[in-house]
């Protein structure tokens, strides 16, 4: 990773989803697909959904690199950006700051005490932006599981939140049902870069029960992008309006869907668990 034999991190997590956060502003932190999954592994390593480094960056207060627990780099996490922007302000004295990721840069802000309120800028509704492998109408694709003739889900939602996602509407959210229905449409060939999966419960015009299967990390307590996707995908089908609160495994998540500016923002905790050294 680097010649030194320890590297120290802050152990955070966002309403439930955990990272292990590096501060790579002075010294790069590079670890190789192996080392990023053997960090990420509950049993052998620090154990965390995400693996996070904080870079310099020349056009932003930082860059936030990501990488999944099965060792392979991501666009962006909302929760952690959550938790970088609280660690960004609380070093700095700002009240907003913004970071660069391979998604783009995004904007944090102080929302009240360990409250941080992410600008996750505006959704991609285009089958291109998602991506899609073939031309459709993004408020409901063409995409079922179970038999043709009685689907136990169908006609989801894709959504892209500076990473892919797709968000069905069902009320079944069991954790084997989860698993067995998200790991299969993870690497369906309509998502040529793979996808986030969302098991999306109204409850209410404002309330929705959330839960994810991540590409790359599995079921999570909870997913920021995801929460995000799964408002603008209810809004866009008007079984919720622009504003929900999410409820993920983890915690709560608000969501905000702009109308004036068309950007999603996030307002959810941020906590530290802890810190320690990387061997």
């Amino acid at each position: 990773m680097t010649h030194s034999a320890t590297r120290p991190f802050v152990r955070m997590n966002g309403a439930g989803n955990d990272f292990v956060v590096v501060n790579a502003l002075e010294t790069p932190f590079a670890p190789t697909a192996d080392q990023a999954r053997a960090i990420a592994d509950r049993d052998s390593g620090q154990g965390c959904d995400q693996l996070i480094a904080i870079e310099p960056s020349d056009r932003a207060d930082a860059f936030m690199r990501v990488w999944n627990a099965d060792g392979g780099q991501v666009e962006t996490c909302g929760n952690a950006l959550r938790c970088v922007g609280w660690l960004l302000m609380e070093s700095t004295g700002k009240d907003t700051v913004v970071i660069d990721t391979l998604g783009g840069p995004t904007t944090a802000s102080r929302a009240g005490l360990h409250q941080v309120r992410v600008d996750m800028g505006p959704p991609g509704l285009d089958w291109t932006d998602v991506p899609l492998a073939e031309e459709m109408d993004t408020r409901g694709i063409e995409l079922q599981v179970g038999p043709i003739d009685a689907p136990i889900l169908h006609t989801p939602g894709a959504v892209s939140m500076g990473n892919p996602h797709v968000v069905f509407f069902t009320d079944r959210q069991d954790d084997g049902f989860v698993r067995g229905s998200g790991s299969l449409v993870e690497h369906h060939p309509l998502f040529p870069e793979g996808v986030n999966v969302g098991f999306a419960n109204v409850l209410a015009p404002d309330r929705i029960r959330l839960r994810v299967w991540e590409r790359g990390a599995g079921l999570t307590k909870a997913c920021g992008t995801g929460a995000c996707a799964a408002l603008v995908a209810t809004a866009r089908r008007g079984l919720t309006g622009r504003h929900a609160v999410i409820e993920a495994d983890g915690g709560e998540l608000v969501i905000d869907w702009d109308e004036s500016s068309g950007h999603v923002f996030m307002t959810g905790p941020v906590e530290i668990e802890g810190t320690g050294t990387l061997r």
